[in-house]
């Protein structure tokens, strides 16, 4: 049996923070992680052919939030913004677009003044005109593409908030950091090792007694059993609405009141499965893609949308000129993949690209030096990407944050009720508040 004052479940953004909160003022604090690495979904691998990191998990730093721009500057950790045009391909051919700005005329529409609605319930009530027709289509994909919700789940009023929340943040830019995210895995690994907090990876929670004060953890691992006075949960969304039949899933003893699992049935696991081709050279730079506009290339392309399943989204490095395309198939299309094998995902997003750029298949797999990718749904301690809040579920994410008994706190983007939900400095920013809310007792 190994006793601390607190532990921490989950190894991820939230935990990390909540952990390295907790250990400064003194507590005696570990960490439990299911994997084999910290980060959670963070998950950072570096490309040697084109000496850059590549994200399968958590890659862009969304606008400048305190909770992640504070450490970049104190650690002197370089990041650079994102830029270059957006193409979309429509009926055969490819043409610039300003495809945000007709997204965002619609969506300001949007206001959490009226009764909620799904996202779906809204375009069709309220954009009837033929003019707003394109607009909706774009509209429904970026519902389903940035948030990797079903439309006709999410709330709208949970949209707003993020639409606001974003705006706080200036959220409408984008950020890499110059090594990937994990030089902040790598910052809080540093700060955790200085106050000699103990981190125990494979290590997989299966139950967790708990009563006032008092906490018993039965794992798998090198050490089954922990005790504490307190825990800060930050596993992920799908792990708590898992299963007992599920690989990964934690029994509570007592069981998790009411009010918990009320919440939880109102919020969901987004799913995305994101692909990153890594070529040995920029061939889009040559690629001429409109007869309309003989002398323009792809040179500085950044986004690419079309219809095209299952990765109707792509991106690449701009500004940098890095020879990798970011593949994105949320929702439905991840469905798809979801257990398919890599081979299979990278043959799919070739055969994908293919039809949405002037390159063949065969071209594309000889250009090919490696691709990279992570199956978040098939993984037992994601089971998806990131949340979102269904209809009528306001106040969900509010409820799943509240601590029990002065015993049990929560952490971890899904409790997030700022409206920043699903980004990293949501995590960060959970694991802070469950550090103040556990100071407090």
């Amino acid at each position: 049996m190994s006793d601390y004052q607190i532990i921490v479940v989950g190894a991820g953004a939230a935990g990390l923070a909540a952990a390295l909160e907790l250990a400064r003022a003194g507590n005696k604090v570990a960490i439990l992680e299911a994997r084999d690495r910290i980060g959670g979904r963070i998950f950072t691998r570096h490309d040697a052919a084109s000496n850059a990191p590549v994200e399968l998990g958590a890659e862009f730093i969304h606008g400048r939030p305190a909770e992640i721009w504070d450490i970049l500057r104190r650690q002197k950790i370089p990041a650079w913004e994102g830029g270059g045009e957006n193409w979309v391909a429509e009926k055969g051919e490819l043409r610039p677009s300003d495809f945000f700005a007709e997204v965002d005329e619609l969506m300001a529409k949007m206001n959490d003044r009226e009764p909620d609605e799904s996202f779906l319930h809204f375009i069709e009530r309220c954009c009837r005109e033929p003019r707003y027709e394109q607009a909706k289509n774009w509209a429904r994909r970026y519902v389903t593409g940035f948030h990797a919700a079903d439309p006709a789940l999410v709330s709208v009023h949970s949209l707003v908030h993020g639409l606001r929340a974003q705006e706080q943040v200036d959220g409408d830019r984008t950020f890499h950091m110059e090594s990937g995210y994990q030089s902040l895995v790598e910052y809080f690994r540093s700060e955790l090792e200085k106050h000699a907090v103990p981190m125990f990876l494979n290590t997989v929670v299966e139950r967790i007694r708990w009563g006032h004060g008092q906490v018993r953890i039965a794992a798998r691992g090198l050490t089954p059993t922990f005790s504490a006075a307190k825990l800060v949960l930050t596993v992920p969304l799908g792990v708590l609405q898992s299963t007992p039949a599920d690989e990964g899933h934690i029994q509570f003893n007592p069981e998790l009141p009411k009010s918990k699992h009320d919440a939880l049935r109102h919020l969901v696991m987004g799913k995305v499965i994101r692909i990153t081709l890594c070529f040995r050279e920029r061939f889009w730079d040559a690629l001429h893609p409109s007869s309309r506009l003989p002398q323009k290339t792809l040179a500085d392309l950044r986004f690419l949308l079309s219809s095209e399943s299952p990765f109707p989204t792509w991106w690449t490095t701009a500004p940098r000129q890095f020879p990798i395309i970011t593949g994105w198939a949320p929702f439905h299309c991840a469905e798809t993949l979801a257990g398919k094998g890599n081979d299979v995902v990278t043959g799919t997003a070739l055969h994908t690209l293919s039809r949405i750029l002037p390159v063949s298949v065969q071209a594309l797999s000889k250009l090919l030096s490696s691709a990279y990718t992570h199956d978040w749904q098939s993984d037992p301690f994601s089971r998806g990407a990131y949340s979102y809040v269904k209809v009528g579920g306001e106040g969900a994410q509010r409820e799943l944050s509240r601590p029990i008994d002065d015993t049990l706190f929560f952490a971890g983007e899904a409790t997030d009720f700022r409206g920043h939900n699903g980004t990293v400095h949501a995590a960060i920013h959970s694991g802070q508040r469950a550090a103040a809310e556990l100071f407090r007792c």
